[in-house]
């Protein structure tokens, strides 16, 4: 296939806030005129799209995906760029994306679907001054990660040979046929192509055909690889990953298996393997995820030969993403390992680029599971309240030898432009969307307390806000439940907080317990209580807004997808407060949904046992337990080939409520998976919650 599915869902709700959805989907909504929201759409999506940002190893220049074009410049003279491409004249159109420096600057290699247009992706290499790009493989089938090897003699990449779909469990599943659970399983492997390879060619595939691999990284003397895999199938075994180290050529060895060791790490998931600059040890973030690629938690270090792992905890935050800083590692002294500024973390939800951390060798290598106490931190964090990353990793920075980093911002009211970072001393680069102005309401930060714990969450006022009208309220709970809602630019899902925000809602965006951003126990803080002290958040979340602005609360609302869907079904069985609300890939029936999905995988660290084992702890958080006490009118939205949390689920809840005669629908849209491709299909779920909403708590006085 092409592109990777994270990175392509995240691009393409990037593309969609940016440039605009299609119109003309035919719509059946009763209060809000689809008209109307497509008017919405058009004023919400301007300016332009950057999807990828990363500077060049010596720190010179600059190469970004804008507008679906890769463009490089010079630092010190950025206005003057050229693009980089593997078309053969100017107006041909390609799908390119993925691209990666060379260790010594001189070359990009990226992903072009040229050869075969709208069809397969190859690996190019092409001078960073501009000049013809070479092709470097004929592949068939999906591609992820390319990464150079350090000598800049070969390129590494994920590959599922003769794939059939994106790897991962957000992709739309295969329909059911055959043999389940034993044919056309799809094996996501590390393949190498040769930089200097005289023609086009498959490439090596040098992992093993019984692992998974998920995420990768070379040793700093390019002669073997680590990497987070599991036993197929990979979109259900993530969970039960372990770190591997493989020299090229031989067999890999695991030297971490979370589900082994003693300690904090014990049980919990792994991402983000990284080679000390020695190659003696290796580092990863390590703690309680429920999605991959929604990475966070602590920072660990283990030896590279296997041995127990060392934690680095963050206290009231969440590790996201981190760099080894090479040169402070190569200069140092008394035996320490250094963490360059790009160690980066979520507090509250707030984004935070820390200062260097060291820690000391002997903590690495003493055997013990301790945690290894930060021991020097300079000055000079910086605090965000936006969303940064580099389009590869969330959060993620491309940093230069040197130390500079790069990295696409935005934020609630800033649309995205490329920042870059030296000295911790962040500045803005490029104009690109200057003049853009939000077209939602303005943002705060909410902070309460609930249970004792520390809680905080967005909210977004309506637009033209008026302190002396009454205004609804619309919760919007995110998925995961480990992950947390940061500040970005746009339209960032079907149930868009933004366009309530324009339509006259305050939108209120928790970050309850469970969610990453108060440091690790809270993350796990709904563990066996799922629906429970995360709602009892949730409310004290209304309680806080409805006490600092007028509020109407006759008029409040629920809804969320995902984990967000589960906890907007599990709400209306619990409360009355909410008088509609829109679920979104629910999940209604836990003891069910353990046999439907396709990762079950997830709910083992979550529930503490398989549902065969306890099932009296997953009934106690299924909402169609307490269907009786549902008085909310609801919509639910779904894919029918959703493996994550599967269409079955919604039919159980809408089926229950409309028996019960609570105002109910259900919409199935086809071909989707956990998470929507189609833009109509995006923009008709919009429409749909907006008409809900409309019909049973309308905006204005």
């Amino acid at each position: 296939m092409k592109l990777p599915l994270l990175r392509t869902l995240t691009r393409l709700l990037a593309i969609l806030a940016i440039a605009g959805l299609p119109v003309g989907a035919q719509v059946g909504t009763e209060s809000a005129p689809a008209a109307h929201i497509e008017e919405l759409l058009r004023s919400l999506h301007r300016g332009h799209a950057i999807s990828q940002v990363a500077i060049s190893p010596d720190g010179k220049r600059l190469a970004w995906r804008e507008g679906g074009e890769i463009r490089v410049a010079a630092i010190v003279d950025f206005d003057h760029s050229w693009r980089i491409t593997a078309a053969s004249a100017e107006a041909q159109a390609c799908t390119e994306d993925d691209f990666v420096w060379s260790p010594d600057s001189a070359a990009l290699t990226f992903f072009s679907d040229c050869a075969n247009p709208g069809v397969q992706t190859d690996l190019y290499l092409a001078p960073a001054g501009g000049g013809q790009a070479r092709r470097l493989t004929t592949l068939n089938g999906y591609v992820d990660a390319p990464a150079f090897s350090p000598d800049g003699a070969r390129i590494a990449f994920l590959y599922v040979e003769g794939a059939t779909r994106p790897a991962g469990a957000l992709a739309a599943m295969k329909p059911f046929a055959g043999v389940i659970g034993e044919e056309g399983i799809e094996v996501q492997r590390i393949a190498v192509a040769a930089t200097e390879a005289p023609q086009p060619a498959a490439p090596t595939i040098v992992s093993p055909a019984n692992l998974h691999v998920y995420e990768f990284d070379w040793s700093p003397d390019a002669k073997s690889l680590a990497y987070i895999a599991a036993d197929p199938p990979g979109e259900n075994n993530w969970w039960v990953a372990k770190l591997y180290t493989q020299a090229i050529g031989a067999a890999p060895q695991a030297i971490l298996a979370p589900a082994e060791v003693a300690g904090p790490l014990h049980g919990l998931q792994i991402a983000v393997p990284r080679w000390s600059p020695d190659g003696k040890s290796i580092a990863f973030i390590g703690g309680l995820m429920s999605d991959q690629g929604a990475t966070g938690g602590d920072l660990y270090i283990v030896p590279a030969s296997g041995g127990a792992p060392r934690r680095y905890a963050q206290e009231g935050a969440t590790v996201v993403w981190y760099h080894w800083d090479t040169l402070g590692f190569i200069a140092g002294t008394r035996g320490k390992f250094s963490l360059d500024v790009d160690l980066t973390e979520l507090r509250g939800g707030s984004v935070r680029i820390v200062p260097p951390v060291q820690v000391s060798a002997a903590a690495v290598s003493s055997g013990s599971d301790a945690t290894a106490a930060k021991e020097e931190s300079a000055a000079g964090e910086e605090v965000f309240d936006a969303t940064i990353g580099d389009g590869t990793l969330e959060f993620a920075q491309s940093v230069s030898s040197q130390g500079t980093s790069a990295f696409i911002l935005s934020s609630f009211s800033q649309p995205p432009e490329i920042w870059v970072d030296s000295g911790g001393k962040a500045r803005q680069l490029t104009h690109i969307n200057e003049g853009i102005e939000p077209q939602w309401g303005q943002s705060v930060s909410m902070e309460w307390t609930s249970d004792a714990f520390p809680v905080q969450g967005w909210l977004i006022l309506p637009e033209n806000y008026d302190p002396r009208q009454k205004y609804p309220l619309l919760v919007e709970v995110h998925g995961g439940p480990a992950a947390a809602v940061v500040p970005r630019w746009g339209v960032g899902s079907p149930l868009s907080a933004e366009a309530f925000s324009a339509l006259g809602y305050f939108v209120l965006m928790p970050n309850p317990r469970g969610s990453y951003g108060q440091g690790e126990a809270f993350t796990q803080a709904n563990r066996r209580d799922f629906g429970y002290g995360d709602l009892r958040d949730i409310l004290a979340g209304v309680d806080a807004v409805e006490a600092k602005y007028p509020i109407d609360p006759n008029r409040v609302g629920l809804d969320g997808w995902s984990y967000g869907g589960f906890m907007t079904m599990f709400a209306v069985t619990q409360t009355h407060r909410f008088k509609a609300a829109v679920a979104g890939a629910g999940i209604s029936d836990w003891l069910s949904y353990y046999g439907e999905n396709s990762i079950d995988q997830w709910m083992i660290p979550y529930f503490g046992a398989s549902v065969y084992d306890d099932p009296a702890v997953y009934a106690k958080s299924s909402a169609i337990d307490f269907i009786k006490q549902a008085r909310t009118p609801t919509l639910m939205v779904v894919g029918d080939r959703d493996g994550e949390c599967p269409a079955p689920q919604s039919f159980e809840f809408w089926h229950a409520l409309r028996d019960l005669h609570v105002p109910t629908r259900l919409v199935v849209y086809p071909g989707e998976g956990h998470g929507f491709v189609n833009p109509e299909h995006t923009r008709d779920v919009l429409e749909r919650a907006a008409a809900w909403f409309a019909r049973y708590m309308p905006p204005g006085s």
